[in-house]
């Protein structure tokens, strides 16, 4: 009986430690945080946002709520969470090579360095077609592309989306030809090619994980340096296998709030990425069920992570006669 009291006393006591934990951080939000998804609901952005916004939302005691303003690549919602007051109740979300890249598209004035940047994940990019498409394997898609590729409709998310920036990878990395066709988001692009309006959509793994479990889509690769093992599926090849020379760096996805926001605010996230993201079962278990890295990076950490693949981006597309500025001019060196 007395062991059992103290149990119960300790069990106390762990509880109201716990609360007071919760009370202790230096911001303590009195209204609702907004999240702009600049992305379709249903994708990649959307799916990783919502599982972080419900630990925040249990960690801060207050609501978060995810707002999806699509368009222009992502750049119309992270515009509005830019121009948003700098008060830490907007967040903007997404992958950062895309807010890293938008200067060099000309899309939108502002860089990863204007953000405080917290990662929960790092996505792998993979291509998959429509069963009826008739592709074997990667290879034999390659030499398809090569020999009629005008005539093959690829879905993306759009310019700069994680699915057109591997296809411009493979682009730079061998000579094929591919008919572009955008949509507002992973998601309705990975639709569009279960549904047959296209024959393979080129997007994050997450996003195309269930139509693969489910046959509606078949894989032909990841963008990586080695097999991804997607839970219920099995093993997935690597582009390395087909093209041993194109770099396959991290793609970090995570939310940002403005650089200029208040200091506690700041401390206030770096003190919950460290006490309840990064001890998250609901993140590590998206991660894991979806075929992504569990990754919760924050502060320079976060910023020298992330930069690597805004390196290899940016040039990827000056060197594809896409970018609007050069890369060096904003500070952004070659990937050795």
């Amino acid at each position: 009986m007395n062991r059992m009291v103290a149990a119960v006393a300790g069990l106390a006591f762990g509880l109201i430690a716990g609360a007071a934990a919760a009370q202790d951080y230096p911001w303590k939000p009195d209204r609702p945080i907004t999240i702009i998804v600049p992305w379709a609901a249903g994708g990649s952005t959307d799916q990783m946002t919502r599982i972080v916004a419900a630990e925040l939302e249990a960690e801060l005691k207050q609501k978060f709520v995810v707002v999806n303003q699509p368009g222009a690549s992502g750049s119309i919602g992270t515009k509005n969470a830019l121009e948003a007051a700098k008060d830490g109740y907007t967040w903007a979300a997404g992958a950062a090579v895309d807010v890293g890249t938008y200067r060099v598209l000309g899309l939108l004035d502002t860089d990863l360095k204007d953000w405080r940047a917290f990662f929960a994940v790092a996505n792998v990019s993979a291509i998959a077609a429509n069963p009826a498409a008739g592709f074997k394997d990667f290879g034999d898609f390659l030499e398809k592309l090569k020999r009629d590729g005008d005539n093959i409709p690829v879905a993306t998310a759009g310019l700069s989306s994680a699915g057109h920036n591997m296809m411009e990878s493979i682009r730079a990395a061998t000579p094929i030809k591919y008919k572009h066709v955008t949509y507002n988001g992973g998601a309705p692009a990975v639709v569009s090619t279960v549904a047959g309006e296209t024959k393979a959509v080129s997007q994050l793994l997450v996003e195309m994980s269930e139509h693969i479990k489910g046959k509606r889509l078949v894989p032909l690769v990841v963008m990586a340096e080695k097999p991804v093992m997607l839970e219920g599926y099995g093993e997935i090849a690597p582009t390395v296998k087909w093209l041993p020379k194109m770099p396959a760096p991290m793609n970090y996805f995570g939310i940002w709030v403005h650089k200029d926001a208040p200091p506690a605010v700041i401390q206030t996230m770096e003190a919950v990425w460290k006490n309840k993201i990064a001890k998250s079962e609901a993140v590590q278990k998206y991660a894991n069920a979806r075929s992504a890295i569990f990754a919760p990076l924050f502060g320079d950490e976060a910023q020298a992570e992330a930069f690597k693949m805004i390196r290899y981006t940016a040039w990827l597309y000056f060197d594809a006669g896409k970018a609007k500025v050069s890369p060096d001019t904003l500070g952004i060196q070659r990937l050795q």
